[in-house]
This record gives C-alpha cells, sequence and structure tokens, in this order.
C-alpha cells in the first residue's frame, strides 16, 4: 500500500511544478510581449525622425 501511496504523491508533486514553471513561462512570455510592443513603438518613431530628416535633407540639397 506504500508505493501506490507513494506514486500518487510524486505524481502530484510534478504536476505541481509544471504548474509552477507553466506560471513562471506565461508570466516572462507576457513581458516579453510588453518589451517587443515597447521597442516597435521605439522603432516606428526612430523611423518617422528619419523620414523627416530625410525630407529636410532633401529640401536642403534642392535648395543649393
Amino acid at each position: 500500500m506504500f508505493w501506490p501511496m507513494f506514486a500518487v504523491a510524486v505524481g502530484f508533486l510534478g504536476l505541481a511544478v509544471l504548474g509552477v514553471f507553466a506560471v513562471r513561462v506565461f508570466l516572462e512570455a507576457r513581458r516579453l510581449g510588453q518589451q517587443v510592443a515597447a521597442s516597435a513603438s521605439r522603432i516606428g518613431k526612430a523611423a518617422e525622425d528619419l523620414e523627416r530628416a530625410a525630407v529636410s535633407a532633401a529640401r536642403a540639397v534642392d535648395s543649393l
């Protein structure tokens, strides 16, 4: 009777450990998603700044 109860306890412990890891993966994936969104926003702003600078440089070249 000891071994079946031991197997059930070890199985439950294994599921608990997997649950903890699943929560950690979920939280890290959410944090990564937030970082990707912030990076995309910064890249978009940099692209807009680059476009404005290119237009300004083109106007300066045309006026020469």
